[in-house]
């Protein structure tokens, strides 16, 4: 029986994936976490093998929620969960003692087949994610957008912001992307404070004339 645990910040989404593995008999899901603080406090009350963490979270992310629980409780296997193969996130995450690395649409028996492959002492990942990997080991450019200046926004900020050039509100955003409109604001304060701009106006004006949009598709 893996033990596992969900850190997901999405309730829908949380309780669409704690419902697909609950079908699995050798699965047992001991709790859910909102954030990766969340996390840590019900890691010392509920034992668990491996969990499934989200990146983009409120309090406490991913990535930093990774680190601290790799070196709190080491023995437990942890496999990045998210929507997007966000290259500047593959590194970060592996850095921080990530086991694996899966996207969110993959089927629930891959989910389940990269849970056993964690507790083997693998490295399940998704195959965009894998390949993504082998470019960035090889020192090629995968990421169109680093060949622009882009203000060090990172691929998320990026979509979100050309998301608020469509006039997409935060709940809007939200929806789109699967976190919370707390987490979208978070990143559009983030986007502001990169581009050195006050509002939504300002943003958009600044991404079109530094072609922002476009670099993410040549």
């Amino acid at each position: 029986m893996i033990k596992t645990a969900l850190v997901e910040d999405n309730p829908h989404l949380a309780r669409s994936m704690k419902e697909k593995i609950a079908l699995f008999d050798n699965v047992e899901v001991m709790f859910v976490a909102c954030n990766g603080q969340d996390a840590i406090q019900k890691l010392s009350a509920y034992a668990a093998d491996v969990l499934l963490m989200d990146i983009n979270m409120p309090l406490m992310d991913g990535i930093e929620a990774t680190k601290r629980i790799h070196h709190l409780f080491p023995h437990v296997k942890i496999v990045m969960l998210t929507v997007f193969d966000q290259a500047d996130k593959i590194f970060e995450a592996i850095l921080a003692g990530a086991t694996g690395y899966l996207l969110k649409d993959e089927k629930p028996e891959r989910i389940i087949a990269a849970l056993e492959e964690a507790m083997e002492g693998g490295a399940p990942m998704s195959p965009a994610i894998a390949a993504k990997a082998l470019q960035l080991i090889r020192g090629k450019n995968p990421e169109p957008t680093q060949l622009h200046n882009n203000f060090g926004l990172s691929e998320r900020e990026l979509e979100i912001l050309e998301l608020i050039s469509k006039g997409d509100n935060y709940n809007q955003i939200a929806e789109k992307i699967f976190v919370s409109p707390k987490t979208v604001r978070k990143h559009i304060e983030n986007i502001y404070l990169k581009l050195q701009v006050h509002n939504k106006v300002e943003a958009v004006q600044k991404a079109i004339k530094n072609k922002l949009f476009f670099s993410i598709f040549i």
